[in-house]
């Protein structure tokens, strides 16, 4: 996983001068990125979320929710139905 937070200006001049930037990047509780995932500075990615793997997250993505790609686009919100995925695993 790369968290990237600096950021350069897309003018020449600008960058020849060494002008460079840094956001903040926030990630909620319970959240799952996968491997060779990047985030670009500036993005929030909300509590209870799951990243695939190798996305490149260049938008802030919402809580609850399946997220991947690149651009990291969510894909669906996270249900109830999702703990029926590993029927081995039982809640006590």
């Amino acid at each position: 996983m790369n968290l990237i937070c600096a950021g350069h200006p897309l003018d020449a001049d600008q960058r020849n001068k060494g002008l460079e930037i840094a956001l903040p990047i926030t990630v909620g509780d319970n959240v799952w990125i996968g491997t060779q995932v990047s985030v670009l500075p500036g993005v929030t990615i909300g509590s209870n979320t799951v990243i695939g793997a190798g996305s490149v997250v260049n938008r802030d993505i919402p809580d609850g929710v399946i997220a991947a790609g690149n651009p990291c686009k969510v894909i669906r919100k996270i249900t109830d139905e999702d703990k029926n995925k590993y029927p081995i695993w039982k809640e006590t």
